[in-house]
């Protein structure tokens, strides 16, 4: 249901460096399930963002909730990333997914944001909040709601009408904000966002940004405020910046983005991405050296660079993008910002998700994978293994959120640099070596010099330390790890934790690398090598105790005495080391090793409560501080054996997965049906709008004499729109030109007395595709005879454009925007046409709110319910699929078939069209494609790159019966029918977050529109 909203203002709360918020990082998870928690602060300086007086390190990744309408799959992927390493989760909060229309929200459902940031608190995320009013996010208008196209203000400025409507969205979404801010206890948000790379800074846009800012103070929103600023222009910089050109703004925090390593393109080959860059500390500086633009607030990357979108008619560059922005791009680049002292960043994506219905904007298409550490089916890519290291190492050394540049530390060979930090409280030393530039290659063996308290060394004392190809070393020294103190290692520390009366440590490195750990002691200490090839020796002089050992299985040494309290290293390779998961608990941190996904850990009295996933069947060690002797997994008991390590071994593995295979749709029966009544010269349209609007505010106007055809000034925004026209024959009007706004890929079809004349479809192939064009059509001579005439023109409409550049171009024209028909030569007027349209039922006014106005297409059969499940379709023909017949227009499939996904098992499943192996078909039709009356997406059969459609489980039922329905648009030559259709199985786990399927509102004969001719 839509809620009628009432704007209201409060008196403005005024914000200063200090603020109150809720709990720690580490205690977060922990006190979500506390009834009551205090309220608390949050502060910021230079270097970081403090919490109750503590530094602490956002390290975030963004994710969509409009891009998964499952709402108990958010979990899913919160608990993904939060055991991916990450700390804080960033939302865009889309304005247009909530409004169908002016004064209407509706945050239920599929868009429940109450229920989405109780999600992120239970996970124990922190949250950051990007509500608009503009996002950009490759949606459609950039978020603007439909209505707001027909505004005839300027958006983004402080036009009072636009103003208003900003108002509008803002008091609803800050009611929801206000609730789960950090500060006063009921949520975990950290920081909000007021507007996105806005880069006008005109007096009616400062007016414009200080109002959004007062507004949101007013609405009671009391956490930092920020702008993302696009590609560090020093613009919306806080008052307090002394730096020369800085645009100064109401913002309490300055915050910029950027994506150095780009996509991939026909000149951009995995492994290969542009040099990192120095946007803080070792930036050259000034407003548009990215952090130094604010000296005073800490280095804040509210978006860097986790993948790249794709666009339509590419060559399907997301598995190579994540390739590109893979592991060895995240140690060189997000090692780099740590260097650099950003201590907050952000990636956009960690997961991309799925845009679909009308959600995309024109440069994109359905899938908006973006190469992110979660791929589209929720799957933990390798580059997820990356970044849970380096998010356990920031979470485990504190040091790293007050880093200043120390002396400079230069490698004994040139083809490396080496970053060198130090702490100067701690004095813990940092050091980040790579290649020189970061992008070169090459297998580089070095030894560089260190110098701290601990004294003079020169690494390594014995075997080699190298850099091979794209990447990067994170290295401590001086470093006091629990109770134990590392002189320094040529291994990467992942994560430390203390066992009661025993400290543990994690290293790793490079498979088959050589690595040397030094520890100081007092005296010499009791060395027990449990398990692996490890050499050691200790210095009585120094009190340092050497390992020298290679990064391959799991090495344990167990170290007692020397004036410390024990302590079990362990070392691995890589891939080894990422096999290790970490969750903290009240009763202390817990380690598990084994499982592909382990998402929780909770004590519960005497037993340690673990959930997670198997892909197959998986060892399963643990490591804890809790007394707790009893274990379970997924609810159930698992008998242990306590180790030599001090760990808890499971006696017997844990199961794997359950073999699953979909149904064969080329079995199944369909049922087919024709559609586009519209075509037919009889058809009545007597209840269609006339086109008679006087003026339009749409950027693109029709030539003057000609009526408005715009689709979005009689309320139809989404999808295809009809049109039917009427003129008097001419014998001479052989040429019918039609101006047209379809979108990215948008396509427009003619027919001329229920004659098909042909399509016009926008070209595709650039990131940047046009989304207006002109199509030009001779007439038939049969039919350029005199007497009344009827055109019916269908235009597909693929989005709106979004509003990057603050120019309205979100207001260019969509569907019809002028049309002549006229002598091609010789005559210099065109034969007038009186044009009536019809879009999705309703308008603005959509008839299906529960799955909304992403959802709300203008095809005749989606009007009539053909789409959904439950509607009667026995009097169809039945065919089989594929199905060679092609007809222009539209024609629907419709088929049913069952799932029976094993009962505690989660299944990732998808809709594949044709032959995967080629990009695009010979054939020119495209397919929408619903699932149980949701719109999952379009596939273009010969533009591409996309033939696989991720069905999220929800809208799936994966113990159940589903309806697959398919309207298929189509040129009507040879070659154009609907080539084969399959359910393609991307992975299965036993494990999983608990399901609950979406509302999907089934067929209801007299809720659907019965008006004559249809």
């Amino acid at each position: 249901m839509g809620i009628v909203i009432h704007t209201h203002r409060a008196c403005c709360l005024l914000l200063s460096a200090v603020v109150t918020s809720m709990a720690l990082a580490p205690s977060l998870a922990a006190a979500a399930n506390t009834a009551t928690t205090a309220a608390h602060r949050i502060t910021w300086d230079s270097q970081s963002l403090s919490i109750d007086g503590m530094r602490t390190f956002i390290w975030s990744g963004e994710m969509h909730p409009f891009r998964l309408p499952s709402p108990s799959l958010w979990r899913d992927v919160l608990e993904k990333m939060k055991a991916s390493g990450y700390n804080t989760v960033a939302f865009y909060f889309d304005w247009g997914y909530h409004s169908p229309r002016q004064g209407v929200y509706d945050f239920s459902g599929v868009r429940d944001l109450d229920l989405l940031l109780t999600m992120a608190k239970q996970v124990g995320l922190y949250v950051i909040v990007r509500p608009g009013p503009y996002m950009n996010a490759e949606i459609t208008r950039g978020g603007f709601p439909s209505w707001l196209v027909t505004q005839a203000a300027r958006a983004r400025t402080d036009a009072p009408e636009y103003l208003a409507a900003a108002d509008e969205w803002l008091t609803q979404v800050n009611a929801i904000v206000r609730r789960h801010q950090l500060t006063d206890g009921g949520g975990s948000v950290v920081l909000y966002q007021i507007e996105n790379e806005l880069d006008l800074v005109t007096p009616t846009h400062r007016r414009y940004m200080q109002h959004l800012h007062d507004k949101v103070r007013a609405d009671g929103i009391a956490v930092p405020i920020f702008h993302n600023d696009k590609g560090r222009n020093g613009l919306w910089v806080p008052a307090d910046s002394k730096v020369p050109e800085v645009v100064h703004g109401p913002v309490d925090i300055y915050a910029f983005d950027g994506y150095p390593g780009g996509g991939c393109n026909a000149d951009a080959t995995p492994g290969t991405p542009n040099i990192a860059p120095d946007w803080g500390l070792y930036s050259l500086g000034g407003a548009k050296g990215g952090a130094t633009a604010s000296p005073s607030t800490p280095p804040f990357a509210a978006e860097f660079g986790g993948g790249w979108f794709d666009f339509w008619g590419s060559n399907d560059t997301y598995p190579c993008t994540a390739i590109r922005n893979g592991p060895g791009y995240q140690r060189v680049f997000y090692g780099t910002n740590i260097a650099n002292g950003l201590t907050l960043q952000s990636f956009y994506m960690s997961f991309g998700g799925t845009s679909w219905g009308w959600l995309p904007a024109p440069v994109v298409f359905t899938s908006y994978d973006y190469g992110a550490t979660l791929d589209e089916a929720r799957r933990l890519r390798n580059k997820a293994g990356t970044m849970k290291q380096l998010g356990q190492f920031i979470a485990a050394v504190r040091p790293l959120t007050q880093m200043t540049k120390a002396a400079t530390v230069t490698a004994s060979s040139a083809a490396i640099k080496i970053y060198h930090n130090v702490d100067a409280q701690s004095q813990t030393h940092f050091y980040v070596p790579m290649h020189q530039p970061s992008n070169a290659v090459g297998n580089d063996a070095f030894t560089f010099k260190l110098n701290t308290t601990d004294g003079d060394y020169t690494l390594p004392q014995q075997g080699t330390l190298r850099i091979e190809g794209q990447d990067a070393k994170i290295l401590l020294a001086a470093y006091d790890l629990e109770r134990q103190h590392l002189v320094y290692s040529t291994s990467e520390l992942q994560t430390h934790l203390r066992l009661r009366d025993t400290d543990l440590a994690l290293l790793y490195g490079r498979e088959n690398e050589d690595g040397e750990t030094v520890l100081r002691y007092s005296s010499p200490p009791l060395v027990k090598i449990l398990e692996g090839d490890v050499a050691s020796s200790f210095d009585a002089g120094k009190g340092d105790l050497r390992f020298n050992y290679k990064h391959t299985r799991l090495a344990r040494v167990q170290i007692s005495g020397g004036g410390r309290a024990p302590l079990l290293l362990m070392i691995g390779s890589e891939s080894t080391a990422q096999t290790f998961w970490r969750q903290e608990t009240p009763a202390g941190a817990v380690l598990e090793r084994g499982p592909a996904l382990v998402r929780s850990a909770e004590i519960l009295g005497n037993t340690l409560a673990l959930k997670g996933d198997t892909t197959q069947a998986s060892d399963l060690e643990i490591w804890t501080a809790s007394t707790a002797r009893n274990v379970t997994w997924n609810g159930e008991p698992v008998e242990t054996r306590r180790t030599l390590a001090g760990s808890l071994l499971a006696m017997q593995t844990l199961p794997g997965p359950q073999t699953f295979t979909p149904p064969n749709l080329a079995a199944a029966s369909w049922r087919y049906h024709l559609d586009s009544p519209e075509a037919r010269p009889e058809f009545d349209d007597s209840a269609w709008a006339a086109t008679n609007r006087p003026r339009t505010n749409s950027l693109t106007k029709p030539p003057s004499g000609q009526p408005v055809l715009n689709m979005d000034d009689y309320g139809f925004h989404h999808g295809d729109v009809w049109y039917r026209g009427r003129f008097n024959g001419d014998a001479t009007a052989d040429t019918l030109r039609l101006h047209f706004g379809g979108g990215g890929a948008g396509l427009l079809q003619v027919w001329i007395d229920g004659v098909f004349i042909g399509q016009s479809e926008h070209a595709t192939g650039l990131d940047r595709p046009p989304t207006t064009g002109v199509a030009t059509f001779t007439v038939p001579q049969a039919l350029r005879t005199t007497g009344e005439h009827v055109i019916a023109v269908m235009v597909r409409n693929n989005s709106h454009n979004w509003d990057l550049d603050a120019d309205d171009a979100h207001k260019e024209g969509r569907g019809l925007i002028s049309v002549s028909l006229a002598a091609q030569t010789g005559k210099t007027f065109s034969v007038p046409i009186r044009w009536k349209i019809q879009g999705n039922r309703g308008g603005e006014n959509i008839a299906d709110s529960v799955r909304g106005v992403a959802n709300n297409g203008g095809l005749h059969g989606e009007r009539m319910g053909w789409h959904l499940n439950g509607f009667p379709d026995r009097d169809w023909e039945t065919v089989k699929v594929p199905d060679t017949r092609a007809v222009a227009g539209t024609a629907w499939y419709r088929t049913q078939f069952d799932l029976a996904v094993p009962v505690g098992h989660d299944a990732s499943l998808g809709i594949s069209f044709g032959d995967s192996t080629k990009p695009r078909s010979a054939g020119k039709y495209r397919v929408l494609i619903f699932v149980n009356g949701w719109h999952m997406g379009q596939f273009i059969a010969h533009i591409g790159p996309q033939r696989t459609f991720v069905i999220p489980n929800g809208i799936l039922d994966p113990r159940g019966k589903n309806t697959l329905a398919l309207a298929v648009t189509s040129d009507g030559q040879p070659g154009s029918g609907l080539e084969n259709v399959a359910l393609t199985q991307f992975s299965i786990v036993r494990g999983g977050a608990p399901l609950e399927l979406v509302s999907s509102p089934a067929f209801v004969k007299d809720s659907q529109d019965s008006k004559r001719g249809e």
